[in-house]
């Protein structure tokens, strides 16, 4: 499935870095997103990340996943250097905290959407390539 750019956000800085994504048919697929009892978020076990400047590639168990176009407006320097830097990120971190939300909002507030009971998605490692 193909997820169009406005449904994704590539926020750098927190570490591990994190992919919000909007309206994902595959939503549901994904674990309730709650911290453990140690404050860790849960592993999504059977998906993983490919991230690259072109394109974000996440893949899950039974066909769910989705392809984000991550490079939407060639030739924009600043956009391009955001998403080397959360790509390199990822690699750093060995993946990404992938959260699920019904739909983007319109002010993406990080308190809320983890203190809330709708988002789904946890940490997702980077898919190896060989």
């Amino acid at each position: 499935m193909l997820l169009p750019p406005e449904n994704a956000r590539f926020v750098t800085g927190p570490v591990p870095p994190l992919l919000l994504l909007g309206a994902a048919t595959f939503h549901t697929a994904l674990p309730a997103l709650s911290e453990g009892p140690d404050g860790r978020l849960p592993v999504c076990a059977g998906w993983t990340l490919v991230p690259s400047l072109i394109m974000c590639v996440v893949d899950g168990p039974g066909g769910a996943g989705c392809v984000i176009p991550t490079l939407t407006a060639p030739g924009d320097p600043e956009e391009a250097a955001h998403i080397d830097a959360w790509c390199a990120e990822v690699a750093e971190a060995g993946g990404a905290v992938v959260v699920s939300l019904d739909a983007m909002p319109e002010q993406v507030d990080l308190a809320e959407v983890f203190g809330g009971d709708a988002a789904r998605g946890g940490f997702v490692a980077l898919a190896a390539v060989a």
